[in-house]
């Protein structure tokens, strides 16, 4: 993706004196350095814990704080000022990456069997692109799929797991380094800092792996026939 002159060393992450990067500064990397649309997640309710309530008005949420509210998931943009000003209004929101379209795709699994999966991903040699972890699942970023392309994809398969998840075209994920109602968001494999858009793999490269994992994994799901 083309850079935007003079504003490289602006929009990499920079770090608090703890370690942690900061989220207005990374979510306006991935907009206007990766060309990944975001938009701020609702976060959690005020003193809901470290693993708690959503922020948002409906009490049995199935995704806590991980999910925007307003504005709403069509908003996600790649426009720096956009980002820019969302953030310094509400400098804790999680990042919420809008999947597909051009923006990366993603598979995830329960961390146990999403951990074995990537373990045997990398003893072969499959090159991988980033990897998003909670403490309960783990997720592939993926190059972007079309609907039509996913389907073929698991009608080709004996088995799919239920618990395998895929966040496509008018999906959205949690990116680092939000924290949930899942708990905090982090890179379990973190993207490349050499300039443009993360390297992402094909979906079909990844998929076979997930399956076969999740088979022998505890958590890894009861089986969907295709």
């Amino acid at each position: 993706m083309r850079e935007i002159p003079g504003m490289r060393r602006r929009l990499l992450p920079r770090r608090r004196r703890s370690g942690k990067p900061v989220l207005p500064d990374t979510a306006l990397t991935c907009a206007a350095e990766w060309q990944w649309p975001v938009v701020p997640g609702v976060g959690q309710r005020p003193g809901s814990g470290r693993r708690g309530g959503c922020g948002c008005p409906h009490p049995d949420c199935a995704a806590p704080a991980a999910h925007p509210f307003d504005p709403g998931l069509l908003a996600a943009t790649t426009d720096a000022r956009m980002v820019r000003w969302w953030w310094t209004n509400r400098p804790t929101a999680p990042i919420i990456l809008a999947t597909g379209g051009r923006a990366p795709c993603a598979v995830s699994l329960p961390a146990v069997a999403a951990a074995s999966a990537v373990a045997e991903l990398e003893r072969t040699g499959v090159r991988l692109g980033p990897v998003v972890a909670t403490p309960d699942r783990w997720s592939l970023l993926v190059a972007p799929y079309s609907l039509p392309e996913l389907g073929e994809l698991l009608y080709s398969q004996d088995w799919v797991p239920g618990s395998l998840r895929f966040h496509g075209e008018g999906g959205y994920l949690a990116l680092p380094p939000s924290r949930t109602g899942a708990g905090q968001v982090r890179w379990e494999r973190a993207p490349g800092t050499d300039g443009g858009a993360p390297w992402l793999p094909e979906v079909q490269t990844v998929v076979e792996a997930l399956v076969e994992a999740s088979a022998g994994s505890p958590g890894g799901g009861s089986r969907l026939p295709y």
